[in-house]
């Protein structure tokens, strides 16, 4: 990595360096095919994501959303199986307790390796990945531990700084503007770290560092645990905050070079201003283009648009 990028990467979070770490999650209990069939099978529709993406030669991408439709658990599986699907169970705290307090136990036991990893609020997504599908360039407006399970996966994490990661970008992405994808091009691949996920493995990255993720070989199934510190929190209602200025055109100080005091001030600013839904939500009605369908070649119908 050249000099001018080390200079200007925003030094944030507990995390300082991407590192994997031994979960010691019962993996086969939890990431089976029985398990996952008959988790799906009662897992709430309206907190299922099925996603797929496809890219040109310069690694762009294009989101497709859909839906499970009447498929059961094994079905899905198996649809899975043969497409190029993504698909997220949000809220695994509040639908499966039994592996979210083992998840949590080892968090704990990872955050234990950080100074000031301290979560002051958790939430996880379980992901069901197919065979050879990836996932595009983006960041997540929060600390992340991603729990490997199945599979084999490659993820790519790349500096932190104006370069890869435009501030104005992440004020859109937080204030629900865009999708969390971020302007990506080719050349940012000379600067990435590459990992190699096996099941019983954890990824820990720094605080907003982008990433991408290929899958290698088989299924893959990962629990992504969101973590907010009070620095994270802080620092990400900040972004609302600068979104809800620019908006009215004002440019915002960047943010990592304001002062705890400041981030406070427009952390407590932003609060109100989410309550209200000021600034929308343009991602809330994104238009579904399949359905699942086991029995199509690749896994999905696709569907008319309205």
């Amino acid at each position: 990595m050249n000099m001018r990028i080390m200079e200007e990467c925003r030094q944030l979070g507990a995390v300082r360096n991407s590192a994997i770490h031994s979960h010691g999650l019962d993996v086969s209990s939890y990431s089976g095919d029985d398990a996952l069939a008959a988790l799906l099978d009662r897992y709430p529709e309206a907190l299922i994501d099925v996603n797929q993406y496809s890219y040109d030669a310069e690694g762009q991408v294009t989101l497709m959303a859909g839906e499970r439709g009447q498929t059961s658990g094994a079905e899905l599986l198996e649809a899975v199986r043969k497409g190029r699907m993504w698909i997220n169970l949000r809220s695994v705290e509040d639908v499966w307790p039994e592996f979210w307090n083992a998840a949590t136990d080892a968090f704990d036991d990872i955050a234990s390796a950080y100074e000031d990893m301290h979560a002051v609020k958790r939430a996880g997504q379980l992901i069901i990945s197919s065979p050879s599908t990836r996932v595009p360039y983006h960041f997540d407006a929060s600390g992340v531990v991603l729990f490997h399970m199945r599979g084999i996966k490659r993820m790519f994490v790349y500096p932190s700084d104006e370069a890869h990661l435009p501030e104005q970008a992440m004020e859109n992405i937080v204030a629900r503007r865009t999708t969390e994808e971020l302007p990506y091009n080719l050349g940012f691949e000379a600067d990435a770290e590459v990992f190699e996920l096996h099941p019983g493995e954890a990824l820990v990255w720094p605080l907003y560092a982008p990433h991408r993720v290929e899958n290698v070989d088989g299924l893959c199934v990962s629990l992504s645990m969101d973590y907010q510190t009070w620095e994270s929190r802080m620092r990400t209602g900040t972004l609302y905050t600068h979104a809800f200025l620019r908006e009215r055109g004002i440019r915002p100080t960047v943010l990592h070079r304001l002062s705890k005091a400041s981030l406070a001030l427009r952390w407590m600013i932003s609060l109100p201003l989410r309550r209200m839904k000021i600034l929308g939500n343009n991602i809330a009605n994104i238009p579904r283009q399949f359905v699942v369908d086991a029995s199509a070649e690749n896994g999905m119908r696709q569907t008319a648009l309205d």
